[in-house]
């Protein structure tokens, strides 16, 4: 937040359990920074324990500082919408008590405009049978939560993905919204708000014809290639790793790394919201596989065993991925990602 933090605009949105809802903002183009809190009660200085009880009046909450030349309010509110369940007034998924309900605060009249409008076209869509609940508040004063509690999903990575797994959050999201996001050609939920390629898995028929044997085991059939005889393993080229299936943009190549496993491995997605992660009890213990959002192909599992910055290790199948080099970028379709690899060269 350092840079040109005149220039941010905040958003203070409430949406349940604050880890899962900075996670889902973390990633969008954009956003600066995210910092988990409290507010909307009139307790001062509360403390998790004190908001746990229910009795503060505060929300668990997020602010969301943004780039308005990047990312607007009205993108901030959509993907906002798009990650909360808008119609329990009890809180959120496994989450409950007043804590943990959702509502919008502004800062401004031009906020609550914008915001007031947003809820209204929501429910007017009739995309829900029930009524939206989340509250419009006037913001009044945030306090930051507790050190452990920012970035949780990166420091307790492990935890952090159990605990989602299990809240039924993203289950919901998925039955919501999914069919419907696969459609979408403008702005990306919980990812880049300028692209525009859409994503699809083709028909089994077609996926015969255009995968190897070897491809079409690992991706349909969650097949593993064997260990160092595999494409990308030793690969160091700058670019960005797709889906063989659906050719949604995975890694990058700035996030690869020898993992000393004869797989290629990478410390973080490209983009997050083209993966979806799942317990995978196959083997007799617990991991966590990793799939493509669109193209629904089997990619590997992610282990958290890897270096900094994220303590996570994506290990994955090069059968699952194609590897886009940087030069070809864009007349590939992927011009936005030459800006990752310009970065690294300033």
């Amino acid at each position: 937040m350092k840079e040109d933090k005149e220039n941010l605009k905040v958003a203070t949105l409430a949406g349940g359990c604050f880890w899962c809802l900075a996670a889902d903002f973390e990633n969008v183009s954009g956003v600066v920074n995210v910092i988990s809190g409290y507010t909307g009660g009139q307790t001062e200085n509360p403390t998790y324990e004190d908001v746990s009880t229910g009795k503060t009046g505060h929300y668990e909450a997020i602010q969301v500082y943004y780039d308005p030349l990047k990312v607007s309010y009205e993108q901030i509110l959509d993907i906002f919408w798009r990650h909360i369940d808008p119609t329990d007034p009890g809180g959120q998924f496994a989450d409950r008590g007043p804590q943990y309900r959702t509502a919008i605060f502004y800062d401004d009249e031009e906020q609550k405009r914008i915001a007031e409008k947003s809820k209204e076209e929501l429910e007017k869509s009739g995309k829900f049978e029930e009524p939206i609940v989340t509250h419009i508040l006037k913001f009044s004063r945030f306090y930051e939560a507790e050190f452990y509690h920012q970035d949780y999903h990166k420091k307790s990575p492990v935890r952090y993905k159990l605990y989602r797994l299990g809240s039924g959050r993203d289950r919901f999201l998925d039955e919501t919204w999914g069919k419907e996001q696969e459609k979408r050609t403008a702005t990306n939920p919980g990812g880049n708000p300028g692209r525009k390629k859409t994503y699809s898995k083709p028909d089994d028929a077609t996926l015969k014809t255009m995968l190897t044997p070897l491809q079409y085991e690992v991706t349909q059939h969650e097949g593993t290639e064997p260990a160092f005889r595999n494409e990308y393993n030793d690969n160091k080229r700058e670019g960005i790793y797709v889906d063989i299936v659906s050719g949604e943009p995975l890694f990058s190549s700035l996030d690869k790394y020898d993992s000393g496993t004869g797989w290629p491995s990478f410390t973080k997605p490209l983009e997050p919201e083209d993966i979806t992660e799942k317990e995978d009890r196959k083997l007799f213990i617990k991991r966590i596989e990793v799939r493509s959002k669109h193209g629904d192909s089997h990619l590997g599992h992610v282990f958290p065993d890897g270096p900094p910055p994220t303590g996570q290790r994506y290990c994955m199948n090069s059968a699952a991925l194609r590897f886009i080099p940087k030069e070809d970028l864009e007349k590939e379709g992927y011009g936005e990602y030459l800006k990752l690899f310009e970065r690294k060269s300033e």
